[in-house]
Formats: structure tokens, sequence, C-alpha cells
């Protein structure tokens, strides 16, 4: 298993394979920076459509031409095939949070993609979630699920959460340069989560924050 340390290096570089699970706003623009950024990226989606459409570089979102799909050629590979992920060192899953009757997220997108997880979590992979969601959800919800295999989350493999933060259609602010909040289950967690959204623009970049948590 590879150290902290030399996850943290990759993932601030352009060696590491990103899995990107929910190509829908958030997702795939997120998939495409991190290409853009040199990345490797394997998009992740239930809906076999989506998958077929981002093969043939076609866009299915208003603000993201099939010309910047196409450019992402072989780096960026769209799939339904979670046993995928065990390539990836980091893990991003941007499934929706739809709001219900109660103005309360639905964790069910969440909670049905952490059980598909699981089956190919690895020592040393860094699972970040992006979806929109109350506070707790991470350590609540997503957590006890990725440890049923026996993997201890801030030993085993790392854990934090980053809230979505997407203006689709805004010329200034995009995913790539919108900043990004983080926290970890534990400050390594925090620091490797860091040291992946600040390669979005080929380096991190910290603020002050709280233990276990970055601004990036």
């Amino acid at each position: 298993m590879p150290s902290a340390d030399d996850l943290k290096q990759r993932l601030a570089s352009r060696d590491a394979t990103v899995g990107v699970i929910g190509l829908g706003y958030v997702g795939l623009p997120l998939g495409l920076t991190m290409v853009e950024a040199g990345k490797r990226v394997v998009g992740l989606d239930v809906d076999g459509v989506k998958v077929e459409k981002l093969g043939r570089g076609e866009s299915y979102i208003r603000h993201i031409e099939g010309e910047r799909i196409r450019r992402a050629g072989e780096r960026f590979e769209a799939t339904t095939d979670f046993s995928a992920l065990g390539r990836c060192e980091a893990i991003v899953i941007c499934v929706p949070t739809p709001l219900t009757e109660g103005r309360e997220p639905d964790l069910s997108y969440v909670s049905g993609t952490a059980p598909a997880i699981a089956p190919h979590l690895r020592r040393g992979q860094l699972v970040v979630l992006e979806s929109t969601t109350y506070p707790g959800t991470t350590d609540e919800v997503v957590r006890p699920i990725l440890e049923r295999g026996g993997l201890w989350a801030g030993g085993d493999f790392f854990l934090a959460f980053s809230p979505e933060r997407e203006d689709p259609g805004n010329a200034r602010y995009n995913t790539k340069t919108i900043p990004k909040l983080v926290g970890g289950v534990t400050g390594r967690c925090g620091e490797l989560s860091a040291a992946l959204y600040g390669s979005r623009k080929n380096g991190p970049r910290h603020g002050k924050s709280a233990p276990g948590s970055r601004r990036e």
C-alpha cells in the first residue's frame, strides 16, 4: 500500500486516476476539469444512455460543449462498470440528492452508491462525497458502509466531504476556479482531498480552517 505522502504527491500531480460517480451537471464538469489538469478520469453512471453519448463525444448538458468531451480523448473513460474504481487513486461521489417533500436531501442515491463502491475499495484510496447533503452524512452514512469490508477510514483508506460548488454557465467562476471547502474524517484525509482539488489549478492552496478541514 502506498503511503499517505505518496498518495498526496500523486493526487497533486498528473499521475493520478480519478473516478467520478454521477455524470450530471456536477460530476461531468469535474471529470473534464481533472482531465484538463492532466489526470486520467473514469466517469461512472448507472444511465447507459449517458455513457453511450459520452463515448461518442456528445454532450447532454447545455453548457458543456461536445468538443470539450472529444478533446478529453482517451484520458476520459465513461462506463457503468464499478469495478473500474479499482484503478483509481481517488473516487468522488457526485450523485444527485433531490429534496424530499419535507425539503430535506434524499440520500437514496448516496446510500445506494456507497455499497457499489465498497467491493472495489482498496487500501490507499481517497473517497470524497460531493453531493449536497446535511452535516454528518459522510461519517454517519457513507463511512459505515465503506468500512463493512474491514478497511478503516483514516488509516486503510481516506474519506472526506467537499460540498459541490457549481454555477452552470457562469463564465467567470467555473469548476476550475470556484474555491472549494474540504473536510476529512481525519486531518490527513483533509490534506489529501485538498491536494486533489488543488490540482485543478496545478497546485494546492490552503487557507485557515478547522482541524480535519482545508480550503482550496
